[in-house]
Order: C-alpha cells, then structure tokens, then sequence
C-alpha cells in the first residue's frame, strides 16, 4: 500500500539520523496510519525508529568525524506494528517522517504474534482479577480477612505449531499485606488461567502441581504460612546502623559533555540511542577520531526454565523481542541507582492508541574510579609512576515482572569498552508441597510452600564493528605448544594459531586453548606490530543453552546454542533470534543468516556473542536476590603502538583530596585500672 508524497516534513530537520524517535514523530506515525485506514480502529504495538540504511549514513557520519561539509542525510524513517481492530489482522508499517508517507504496509502471517505493550499485560491483568472462574477460584482459598490475590501475565510460550490465538497465561498469588513492595512471589497459587488476548475470552484454568510429579488437584483452602518479605520496613529484624555516609562528589563538574545525545569524553566519542525493543544502543563510537564501532547493543535475552512438569514446560521469556528493554526501562532517580554527577536521557513510547509517553531519565551516565589504571615503581629509585582508572558508564536497569536487569556500557582511559550485566530482583516461583521435606531435582526449596525451578539467562551481544573502517575480519587465536623438535629442545614454547572465519558460521569458546577472538582491518596495518590493527573480543565463559535439540524451545532460541555467530551486514538484521519472537515456532535469526554461506572477510560484518547465566537458585537468592555479575570486555589488541592511557596525569592527593582514618587514642598499660576498662570496653566493641 503506497501514499501518496507531500511536502517536507520539519519534524526531523535538526535531528540526528540515530537520535531516538520524538513524541511528534510519534504523533505523526499515528496521524499518516490513521490517513491509510480510514475510519478503521487500531490498536499500536509499536511506533518506533526504523534505523536508517547503512550505507547511506555511512557518508553523513565519516563527513562529519572527518569535519567535512556534511552531505544530505538520509531519510528519516519510522515503522509500527499494529492490529486492525475490525479484523484484528496484525501489520507492520514503514513509513518516511520527511515526505509524511507510507513507503509500505505489509499483512502478517497469523502465526506471527506481535511483542506486548504495556497497556495489554494491565488489561490481562484487570480481566484476570474480575473473571468469575477466577474468582470461583480465589473464594475456594478462604482466605482471612485482608489477604488478597494478584496475578502476573506471562508470555504464554510455545508448545504447539498450530497455535494462532494471542494467549497470556497469568500466574496467581497472594497478598498477605496491603503494602507497594509486598512480596508476593513468597505465596503463589495453584491454579492458572489462559486468556486470549484478543477475544478476551477464558481458553482453560491451568491447575498447576505441588509436587514432583504432574499430579494436579482442585484449589484447596489455604494453609497459613508467613510471607518472605525483602522491604525494609516489613522486615522482622532491625537494619544496620554501623554504615556510614559514602558521598562521591566532583566539586568541578564530570570530565564528560553532551551535545544533544552526543557524548564526548576523553578520547571517546559515540551517540546514545534508545529503542522500544533494545533499550540503551550506542552508535558511531570512535576513540581519538578513529572508528572503531558502528553499533553496539544487547539484541535478544532469552530465559527458559528447566521445570519439565506441565504447564512450566512453555515458561520461556524472550525479554528484548517479546516486550522489551525499552519499555521496561526503569525511570531512575538521582541519589539511588547511580552515585555522582549525573547526566540522564530520556526516551518515548506509544500507548495502544498511538499517544507518546514520556520516559524520564531512563539512561544515566556517570564517571567512577575503578581503581589503579597502571603502576610501576622503579625498585631502584623508589620511584613510582601511579594512575587511576577514570570510567565513564552508561547504565540502564530494566524489570520484567520479577527480574531486574542492569546494563551498564563502561568505558576506560586504556579504550576499552566493557558490557557489564547484573541480575538481581525476585525469583520467579512455583507453588510446592514441602512442609515434609520434599525435594525436586530441577529446582530449590526457598521458603514454605514455595519453590524456584533453575533456569538460564542468555544474552546476545551484537557487534557492529567498524575497526578503523567498515571492513573488517573475524578470526580466532588459539595457544599452542610448538612442536617438539629441534626448535623447541627443551619443550617450553609456545606460540598461536590463527583462524580465520572467512564465511558466515558459528564457532565455539576454547578455555583449554586460551581461545580469543578479534576483529581486524586487513586494510591498516600497525607500523609495529606489522599486523593488522584490531579489538579483541574478551568473551563471557558460559554454559550454552541446556534444552535439547528437539524441543520447540530450542529452535526459538537457537542463537544461544553457541557463544559466536558472524554474518555478513544486512539492514533489516538487528535481532539475534529474530524479529518476531512471542509465541514462535522457531526462530528466523542468525542461525538462519549464516546459511547464506555469505563471504566475512574484509567485509562488513556482525559479530554476535552469546553469554549468560545458569542460575541454578540458592535459598540466599530469596526473598529478593543479590546481583549477579557477568561482564564481556571489547578490549585494543594491536589498535595502538603503545599504552593509550600514557597521558592520563598521575594520581597525586592534591587532586585527589583523600583523608587518613583518625587513629585510635593510645591504650595505658595493663596494669593502669583506665586502661583495664578502656581494654574491656574495646573487647566489647569488638564482640
């Protein structure tokens, strides 16, 4: 379906081409889809910033790096996901924000679910908790007075390929307590209703087990037992008092400045972008006026659970395709998740009838030290060469029902880039029968009558690379011993291999071989090394994913099934297991790109790394859990002739203004009857 072209439009004019979509871009996505189907409803998913090609910014950011007159930039470009209201058939949208036209409209397959909005997981939510067999259900618990029942809808998952309905399938708990943060996961239910999201309509209530069997039974009264509270004012024992004031300051101001969503610090340069899906993206990044990459992003996140019993089988999130990061991206607040000086960006979304929502302060940026950068004394003299290590980070934190996620990019002095990912929030639990000691192999007891089944996090970094230019190499180097022969007589050497991964594929991690694996220019060579400059990729060690081959949760989700895929650039290829992923059959991602058998040397590539975390719960994870860290570094590896980070000044006091610990008054002698007591009033202190 095409429009016709009208005048320009002003909306984009002073925009950069990865500056995020705008609440009158928003506004006039709406008005153009409106323009295209008269007097029809719709309801909006998605109005988002379709990034644009390539090859055509390409030119518009090097004229700009290089401070060259700036060529016309390209198109702004937007595109939605929507459903028809009459019909209820499900489009995607591409539209042109300069022209205020459609460029195309194209009819989904009815298999093909859209992500969920925000708007969507509150209406389940309200439908849940006024359906009258939900209700029946609730009245057989005879709960006490006060008590209530909530629920969280889930992405209903996947476990038939001829399912077309849009289903939720919303898991029920207990409120003990009439408070915004109680806890309760501590208390789930037994029975689970399925909804159709678009009929609205009842599909069957789910009667979940309590034990390790599939035995299922009607919904019993309920068995009192205490909630696991983690807010601090529901808690039974007193907070510390012995923590004293930690204030970062930085009386001049931070070392950064922000042009729009343009950063500059230090060396570094890069744009901060933010989408519905991805969340945080950053582009163009360069370090000293050299490229170095054009992308970088968390594209997809899956979490499949590893309870076999019915209707857990299907419990597999797809957090970045299925909902998003963006959308989930908590609004931050100054003194609590990031310390210091802050600089925080906003971003937008549409609700379901096309309005922009503001999200404020959704991304916030910091410096932090992070310790010694390099230090060297000279045993010699005494002499000492001292400097810190001043990062710049970028952090976003996303809650998805249960779990937090906290992104955080973090830059150094040195060039590296890090991607720093903590998980932390509430475990998603089941109800368990386990007040008699009862045990299963796939999950951990945590509280009475309540169990977390072990699961996995799999993330996939995508890597745009652009490594002093936008054609570059992977490859792989292993450690070796040398042959043992006569240029290796006493059997110490060692040296590298080297393996280039010259056609689209997928490779494996090699602990035993030391494997690392870089990204190169065979166009520039350092005049040291007499090697192609490059970044390597230090890689997250990480299980891959445990399902097996044959269930349907693996072929949705089979980027996670090795830690490397390279493929060859294409526009429309931003997502690790594919555009669609809610309720998909299987995947359409990189395990289907790298079968082109595309050629990936000296070419423009994608680097895709998967990592993650076999969470196989403790009862310490319980009620709220403590952060893990798992942490991917892109670090120089012959990019430079020398330390990039020799100019960072020395660390001395006069800048740095640390204070001494006040040392303890002196204590008399033993025999001195003050210093007896002053003695057993410090052993009191101490025990």
């Amino acid at each position: 379906m095409l429009a016709s072209q009208s005048s320009p439009s002003t909306t984009s004019v002073n925009l950069h081409p990865f500056d995020p979509i705008t609440p009158e871009e928003i506004k006039l996505a709406v008005r153009i889809l409106e323009a295209a189907f008269p007097g029809v409803p719709l309801r909006y998913k998605r109005v988002d910033l379709q990034e644009p090609v390539k090859k055509d910014v390409i030119a518009y950011i090097e004229a700009d790096r290089l401070r060259k007159p700036l060529p016309q930039k390209p198109p702004r470009l937007l595109f939605s996901y929507f459903h028809r209201l009459d019909s209820g058939v499900f489009h995607k949208a591409l539209l042109n924000a300069d022209s205020k036209s459609v460029i195309h409209i194209k009819e989904l397959p009815a298999h093909v679910q859209g992500p969920i909005d925000v708007d969507e997981v509150t209406e389940i939510e309200a439908l849940c908790m006024r359906h009258p067999a939900v209700l029946a259900e609730i009245e057989k618990l005879k709960l006490p007075p006060g008590m209530a029942v909530c629920n969280d809808p889930w992405m209903y998952g996947s476990d038939s390929p001829n399912e077309t309905r849009r289903l939720f399938q919303c898991f029920m708990y207990m409120v003990e307590v009439d408070h915004p943060e109680n806890n309760h996961y501590s208390l789930p239910c037994k029975f689970s209703p399925v909804f159709d999201a678009i009929t609205r309509e009842l599909v069957r209530m789910d009667y979940l087990p309590g034990g390790a069997d599939t035995k299922v039974m009607e919904t019993q009264p309920w068995r009192p037992v205490k909630t696991i509270q983690y807010a601090h004012d529901l808690l039974d024992e007193p907070l510390r008092n012995d923590l004293k004031p930690y204030i970062v300051q930085q009386p001049e101001g931070a070392s950064f400045s922000v042009d729009g969503n343009f950063v500059y610090w230090q060396k570094w340069r890069f744009r901060v972008g933010f989408n519905n899906r991805e969340g945080l993206v950053l582009y163009n990044i360069t370090y000293d006026n050299r490229n170095v990459f054009y992308r970088l992003s968390v594209s997809e996140m899956t979490v499949p659970y590893g309870d076999p019993r019915a209707p857990y089988h299907r419990k597999q999130a797809f957090d970045v395709g299925d909902v998003g990061f963006g959308l989930n991206a908590n609004q931050l607040t100054l003194g609590c998740d990031c310390l210091g000086h802050i600089k925080y960006f906003d971003g937008y979304r549409t609700d379901s009838k096309g309005n922009p929502v503001h999200l404020k302060n959704i991304i916030c940026m910091h410096e932090q030290d992070n310790g010694l950068q390099h230090k060297h004394t000279n045993y010699r003299s005494g002499a000492a060469t001292v400097v810190r290590n001043r990062q710049l980070v970028l952090q976003m934190i996303c809650t998805v029902a249960n779990y937090e996620y906290i992104f955080a990019y973090i830059f150094d002095q040195a060039a590296n880039v890090e991607l720093e990912v903590r998980a932390t929030g509430i475990l998603s639990t089941v109800p368990f029968d386990n007040e008699n000691g009862e045990t299963v192999a796939w999950g951990t007891n945590i509280g009475p009558g309540v169990m977390a089944p072990f699961h996995q996090h799999m993330f996939s970094l995508r890597i745009d690379p652009a490594i002093d230019g936008f054609r570059n190499t992977v490859y792989y180097e292993d450690s070796v011993p040398l042959p043992e022969d006569e240029k290796n007589p006493y059997l110490v050497g060692y040296t590298t291999e080297q393996t280039v991964i010259r056609k689209s594929g997928s490779a494996n991690t090699d602990i035993n071989r030391h494997r690392v694996f870089k990204i190169r220019n065979d166009n520039v060579i350092n005049p040291v090394t007499y090697k192609p400059v490059a970044y390597k990729l230090q890689t997250a060690p990480s299980q891959m994913l445990l399902l097996s081959k044959n269930a349907m949760g693996y072929r949705r989700a089979e980027f996670a099934s090795k830690p490397i895929w390279v493929t060859k650039y294409n526009d429309d290829e931003l997502y690790a297991a594919g555009e669609f992923t809610n309720q998909s059959r299987r995947a359409e991602g990189v395990e289907t790109w790298v079968q082109r058998n595309d050629s990936t040397e000296n070419e423009d590539v994608v680097l895709w790394h998967t990592f993650g975390l076999t969470h196989n719960p403790r009862v310490e994870d319980f009620p709220v859990m403590p952060m893990e860290r798992i942490s991917v570094m892109l670090k120089p590896d012959g990019f430079f002739t020398k330390n990039p980070a020799l100019d960072v000044p020395p660390s001395t006091q006069s800048f740095n203004k640390s204070t001494l610990h006040p040392e303890p008054a002196p204590i008399a002698a033993c025999c001195s009857n003050g210093g007896a007591s002053t003695k057993a009033k410090l052993y009191k202190r101490i025990e």
